[in-house]
């Protein structure tokens, strides 16, 4: 009986261990026979079906863009066609000439000039047909290939020198991007001992999913982004102004720096084109000058002020660190909602009660997030916003005020910690230079319609990173009314799904940068 136990246990065993091994056996094949298939897959029908249709999606896009970008370097050419024969016809470099020998007036005949060149046929139809494109191609910032590829065919088109590669992103571990879309073309003497100004344009679209009606024809092709800021406008009104520029490049005293700018949306790509030496590029620029469509203007009006006309802005992310638990037993936790809704509630009389009632602020919670049920308390909470100032100093004050705040919080309600994050790049105010603007800029302004020229607008609380422009070397910014056209609804406000805009104003835009 022991014997046959003993036999027994040991079969036993045997046909468990057999067992195992034949398990481990048919594991061990099946990751083999896995892997040779991962590794002959692209050889196998349904594989090479998918790279194909791939490929095919690439090639098709491709084509289309190659398609739209032949359509732009046509237009471009047939405006730059007439331009020049425009001005041949009218001698228009004795105009030029005549204006820049008489400091004390402008001339009403370069003014006719430039109004009939920006309204020709053949500038509409560039005009158009470029901010189009551009629509259907909505690109964020640091990742706009597309924008930066058709400004560089046109400008090639326009025999416009340029260089790109400007506007790197140096802080890709907070934004998505590698940057370096920038262009820079100029325009003139090139003379490093004569005048030289900056014409700039912002060019990056929105993470918006576009609501606009009557567009279908142009609408972003993109889902999820949009040129809900005109930016789209903006480039296209400095590349018509670049063609007229060009063909009196001859009477140019001096050199125009075309800057077309990625990385607007919070991005700082002015302040990284500045940093990376375009304001001190030989000849080094003395003045910058920039606009913005503005849907709270009538359309076809210039506005502008000296000293602030847009405020200095941070943007922050805090994190209320508690205790969590159930809903039901809170005694037993430290509940960071309770606590981020004192904080919002203490931020409110900042404006009314610490800062001085002759300075302008803004603090605006815009996120708060905390929890996934209805019967836990969280132990985090995110609260998002952003500050706003019409000078730098007061929005770095509003930044204390708002640490301060934070730490008597977490104090008040013994929360366990918290953080507090702020943007890799606060924007100073948009400042214009007083002294530029009044003798130079606010008349330059009058000279598309004197009569509707609001000189003196009031400040808004939107932030433009044109400002670091106007850090390094006096300058002057517009806003170019957009609002009233009858046929669409151009009065949504900037950053809206449903913004619109007003394709009329382009021509203005462009006499505006000539002028």
């Amino acid at each position: 009986n022991n014997l046959k136990s003993t036999n027994y246990n040991l079969l036993l065993r045997y046909r468990t261990n057999e067992r195992t091994m034949m398990r481990q056996h048919i594991v061990v094949i099946f990751i083999t026979l896995f892997l040779i298939v991962i590794h002959t897959s692209h050889s196998l029908p349904f594989a090479r079906k998918n790279k194909q249709q791939q490929q095919n999606n690439e090639d098709d896009n491709n084509n289309e863009e190659k398609k739209e970008h032949a359509a732009v370097r046509g237009a471009a050419k047939s405006v730059l066609k007439d331009t020049t024969e425009a001005e041949e016809n009218d001698n228009a470099d004795d105009i030029f000439e005549t204006f820049f020998d008489n400091d004390d007036v402008f001339s009403s005949e370069l003014k006719d000039e430039i109004r009939k060149l920006t309204k020709s046929d053949s500038m509409k139809e560039f005009l158009i047909q470029t901010r189009r494109s551009l629509h259907r191609h909505p690109e964020l910032m640091y990742q706009e290939n597309f924008t930066s590829e058709t400004i560089q065919v046109i400008l090639k088109e326009l025999n416009i020198p340029f260089t790109t590669g400007w506007a790197k992103n140096i802080h890709q571990d907070v934004i998505a991007g590698k940057g370096g879309y920038g262009v820079v073309g100029h325009i003139g003497s090139m003379n490093k001992e004569g005048p030289c100004i900056i014409l700039r344009a912002d060019m990056d679209a929105l993470p918006i999913l576009e609501k606009t009606e009557h567009v279908e024809e142009f609408k972003s092709q993109s889902p999820g982004k949009m040129h809900a800021c005109g930016h789209d406008g903006h480039v296209t009104m400095l590349l018509g102004a670049a063609a007229i520029l060009k063909s009196v490049e001859s009477s140019i005293q001096g050199t125009v720096r075309l800057l077309f700018q990625p990385a607007e949306e919070g991005g700082a790509g002015g302040k990284r084109m500045v940093e990376e030496g375009v304001v001190t590029l030989s000849p080094p620029a003395q003045h910058a000058f920039g606009l913005h469509v503005w849907p709270t203007l009538p359309s076809g009006t210039i506005a502008s002020r000296a000293g602030s006309l847009m405020a200095a802005a941070e943007r922050f992310t805090i994190v209320l660190i508690g205790k969590g638990g159930h809903a039901a037993m809170p005694h037993l936790t430290i509940d960071p909602i309770v606590a981020a809704s004192s904080l919002i509630m203490n931020l409110q009389p900042v404006i009314s009660r610490v800062l001085s009632p002759l300075e302008a602020g803004v603090i605006s919670i815009t996120q708060l997030s905390a929890g996934h049920a209805f019967n836990v308390i969280p132990s985090t909470v995110t609260v998002a916003g952003t500050i706003r100032s019409l000078t730098l100093d007061g929005l770095l004050s509003l930044r204390d005020i708002l640490v301060k705040r934070i730490d008597a919080t977490v104090q008040l309600y013994d929360l366990l910690n918290s953080t507090i994050t702020f943007s890799p790049d606060y924007y100073p105010p948009t400042v214009n230079d007083p002294t530029l603007y009044n003798v130079f800029s606010k008349r330059v302004g009058k000279l598309i319609d004197g009569e509707n020229y609001i000189e003196d607008t009031e400040p808004t609380m939107g932030g433009e990173d044109f400002s670091f422009f106007g850090q390094a070397i006096p300058s002057t910014f517009f806003f170019l009314g957009q609002g009233t056209n009858p046929e669409l609804h151009t009065d949504f406000g900037l950053h809206h799904p449903n913004f619109a805009l007003d394709e009329s104003v382009l021509p203005i835009g462009v006499e505006l940068h000539v002028n």
